[in-house]
């Protein structure tokens, strides 16, 4: 009975309109809007890497060997499965351009295919030209801006290795760019039957060579993978198939997306203050509503009922035009995104991650607005029409807790479930849940200190006023500093992490990141190429050593992909080297090195956090595969490696007689001076053409274009989560214009100019907001120090420039959000006020 009568009256409140819920609904609809837009675009990207997912791979499926070709019995059982079969190598270079003035050279990731390339899409070139035009007679085609870069226009020659090819054309479009995986140097593509005595294909050269399969319609991807690793996995071969044709990007955009929907959250919960303040502000205003009700013999569940379907109804409301939005806007504008990404995207109306934000929303509404209602259920009728809510004990009953928690529980597990990143997830709701306990006390601190603070400002009558305001009963500091500060933490932190990152990359590289890599140094070379750069002044350190690729296959006989996982060991090809002895940089931490001279069965040292993360102890056997050669090793050390400083590094460290006679070239890394790094990388080059040198500097740049992009990403996330905050802003000032408009009136009648108002108005809004910026900079400091610290496993140190600019944003958002409030309280009569209000 109670239900239908609740009901009735809920029909009969919401005939008043929307006022007072505006905020309400904007902060609802822009929270889930962010979130199903997000999920949206996502979804538009994993389409699109489906459904063009062959060609993306350059085949139906791709078999892929690390520096050697396929023997004749891989490439007979290849023929056999596929109607046509396309070999492509992928290796770095230097193209150089020979001059008068001296000669221009520039790193590039070199595509060498061969007639069949490519099997599937179209390579469009620039004057267009069929593939094997361009590629005839020693031709070659680049990617525009690495001929922009040496200078070269078709009917131009340039150098890779020994090699000379003549440039026919730039590529505009390369169908297979996005499989490929990261690049440090703009494409070149020629045949690779000319690279016969270019010295780059040489025994032991790194380059790895994909054969793309094209199989009968009628084939089975399942069965045909199956017979394929059954038969070659153990000698290296790795297979991928149309089904995730660019894995790499397919897991980034994954990964970015998660993070960006918690981004997402972050800004709901903000949202959600602003949704508790709408609710305990609206039932306030209905003080005689309810306390008729009461009077007439409503029942307190009939109270409840009544409020908590109209602020419902209300909420599906703002619900549905978030989704709409975030349906719509990536519709909108999804030709700009399509021409933004360099990846196929497939635009359509996509469910999933509708449902998931409209869940997200649901559970917000419902625990941010189940608190207010449920202490409105708790005010005695006698005190109604006084303060609905302000008699009202703090806690409600405690169903209504254990409710509250339940709902942030399956809001938090949800989160875990629709974000794949359990960790992840856990350390967001548990930075949010501290911020908003740091920012409540923050907020009744701050009260407190402005009470205790008013007899310090006497002879300020303007700053008095101000103090007075924010400590005072009516006063809505905790909105303020709960909205636009859990807004300003979020992007603080973002701030602090995104800072530290630079930090990292660009401030400490100059000390700790040597000035190239070289790789690809045949033995008999290494003499001479050291007599050049150890006999450099302005060389301060060489460090050089044999290396070679290999997969490790099996661990104590078991797949090692099942003793590791998912580790980033086992998941392909590693560097491997030898040594003797080690040398003095190399701490071994557990076991012993094998003697110098040892020719026993082969022994491995191994990376020790490495080796703990997957679980490897001393006496562990593990089986590398070399070259299609398996070798059957002890792990009889450990050693610390560290990768971070863009130095030699080896997971795998073998005794010289294990693999010695095996194919490998050495590599080699130079610290120099910058003004002598030119100069380097001529004598080098002009020596010895084959071997391919990395300027860790770009290829930091590289690192720090892609860094970039997922930053803007991630503020434009926080923006929508600040935006968010500063809607709920105006409308605790909103909800606060009639008490301004009362209290102008009372301070004109006792003889106070407008100017001198509008100084104490500007002083609340601006001490609420450094306030509110000052405790959210702690917060999101602290935030962004887990998550660099424990996340990130890196150094944190704070980044004053983006910590000052959240306090000036803080003392900037309230001050506008105030003034704007300002100006009807300051041009009332206050005869009309005062006489009103009797």
């Amino acid at each position: 009975m109670s239900l239908r009568t609740a009901a009735r009256f809920a029909r009969r409140e919401l005939r008043g309109g929307l006022s007072g819920f505006r905020i309400f609904l904007a902060c609802l609809a822009l929270g889930v809007a962010a979130i199903s837009g997000v999920g949206s675009v996502r979804s538009a990207i994993e389409a699109g890497l489906t459904d063009q997912g062959a060609i993306l791979l350059g085949g139906d499926a791709q078999v892929k060997l690390t520096y050697r070709f396929a023997t004749d019995e891989e490439l007979a059982w290849m023929d056999s499965v596929a109607d046509r079969v396309s070999e492509v190598t992928d290796f770095r270079s230097m193209a150089t351009v020979p001059r008068e003035d001296g000669t221009d050279r520039a790193l590039t990731q070199v595509k060498s295919v061969d007639d069949a390339y490519p099997l599937l899409g179209e390579l469009v070139l620039d004057p267009a030209m069929p593939v094997s035009e361009a590629l005839a007679d020693r031709g070659g085609v680049m990617a525009r801006v690495l001929a922009d870069r040496l200078g070269l226009a078709p009917g131009d020659t340039f150098r890779l290795g020994d090699g000379v090819f003549t440039l026919r054309a730039t590529i505009v479009t390369e169908p297979d760019d996005a499989g490929d995986g990261f690049g440090l140097g703009p494409r070149t593509i020629v045949a690779t039957s000319d690279l016969e005595g270019s010295g780059l294909l040489a025994p032991g050269s790194l380059y790895e060579t994909e054969y793309r399969l094209d199989l009968p319609d009628e084939a089975d991807l399942d069965v045909v993978a199956a017979d394929a690793l059954g038969r070659f996995e153990e000698n290296g071969m790795r297979w991928r198939d149309a089904r995730r044709g660019a894995p790499g990007v397919a897991r980034f955009i994954d990964r970015l997306g998660r993070f960006l929907v918690l981004v997402g959250l972050s800004g709901l919960a903000v949202g959600g203050i602003g949704v508790s303040a709408a609710v305990r502000a609206y039932l306030a205003q209905k003080t005689s509503v309810i306390a008729t009700l009461r009077t007439l013999g409503a029942t307190r569940q009939t109270i409840f009922l009544t409020y908590f379907l109209q602020i419902g109804a209300l909420a599906l409301l703002g619900i549905a035009m978030g989704l709409v939005l975030g349906a719509a806007v990536p519709l909108l504008f999804a030709p700009i995104i399509q021409d933004a990404l360099p990846i196929p995207t497939v635009f359509t109306l996509y469910p999933a991650p509708l449902l998931e934000a409209a869940l997200y929303g649901v559970l917000t509404a419902a625990l941010f607005t189940l608190w207010p209602l449920a202490r409105a259920e708790e005010v005695r009728a006698a005190t109604l029409f006084r303060d609905a809510l302000g008699s009202a004990r703090v806690f409600p009953a405690r169903r209504y807790v254990i409710a509250t928690v339940l709902l942030l529980a399956v809001l938090v597990l949800a989160a875990a479930l629709f974000s794949g990143s359990p960790e992840l997830t856990l350390w967001t709701a548990g930075g949010i849940l501290g911020s908003l306990i740091l920012l409540s006390g923050a907020a009744l601190l701050i009260r407190a200190a402005a009470r205790g603070s008013t007899r310090a400002a006497r002879g300020r009558p303007a700053l008095r006023w101000a103090l007075g305001s924010i400590g005072g009963p009516r006063e809505s500091a905790s909105a303020v500093v709960l909205s636009l500060g859990l807004g300003l933490a979020v992007l603080a932190a973002i701030g602090q992490i995104d800072g530290n990152l630079r930090t990292a990359i660009q401030r400490e590289l100059p000390d700790r990141a040597p000035s190239y890599f070289f790789v690809d140094i045949q033995k008999d070379q290494m003499p001479g190429f050291l007599e050049r750069v150890e006999n450099d002044p302005a060389v301060s350190r060489v460090d050089g050593a044999p290396m070679m690729r290999g997969v490790i296959t099996r661990i104590n006989g078991r797949p090692a992909r099942e003793v590791a996982g998912g580790h980033w060991v086992v998941r392909g090809d590693r560097g491997i080297t030898y040594a003797a002895q080690p040398d003095s940089r190399t701490t071994v931490t557990a076991g012993t090195w094998w003697p110098e001279d040892y020719s026993g069965p082969p022994q491995v040292s191994f990376a020790a956090e490495e080796a703990e993360e997957i679980g490897l102890k001393l006496g562990d056997a593990i089986t590398i595969n070399i070259l299609g050669r398996d070798i059957d090793a002890t792990i009889t050390s450990f050693r610390e490696v560290d990768f971070s400083t863009a130095g030699i590094g080896f997971v795998l460290t073998m005794n010289p007689a294990a693999v010695e006679g095996a194919p490998h070239t050495f590599i080699s890394t130079v610290y120099a001076e910058e003004d002598a790094e030119a100069a380097i990388l001529r004598d080098v080059a002009d020596a010895y053409p084959n071997i391919t040198a990395i300027r860790i500097r770009d290829a930091i740049a590289r690192v720090t274009e892609l860094l970039e992009s997922i930053g803007a990403a991630i503020r434009w996330g926080a923006a929508a989560t600040l935006l968010t905050g500063f809607l709920v802003l105006i409308g605790a000032a909103a909800a606060g214009e009639t008490a301004r408009t009362y209290e102008s009136a009372v301070l004109k009648t006792l003889g106070a100019s407008r100017r001198r108002i509008l100084q104490s108005f500007a002083l609340r809004s601006a001490l609420l907001g450094g306030a509110a910026g000052l405790v959210a900079l702690a917060a999101g400091i602290l935030g962004g120090w887990a998550i660099m610290t424990f996340v990130m496993e890196a150094d944190f140190a704070v980044v004053w420039p983006n910590a000052l600019a959240v306090v000036a944003g803080g003392v900037l958002a309230t001050l506008v959000a105030g003034l704007i409030f300002a100006w009807r309280p300051l041009s009332v009569r206050p005869a009309a006020v005062l006489r009103a209000s009797e």
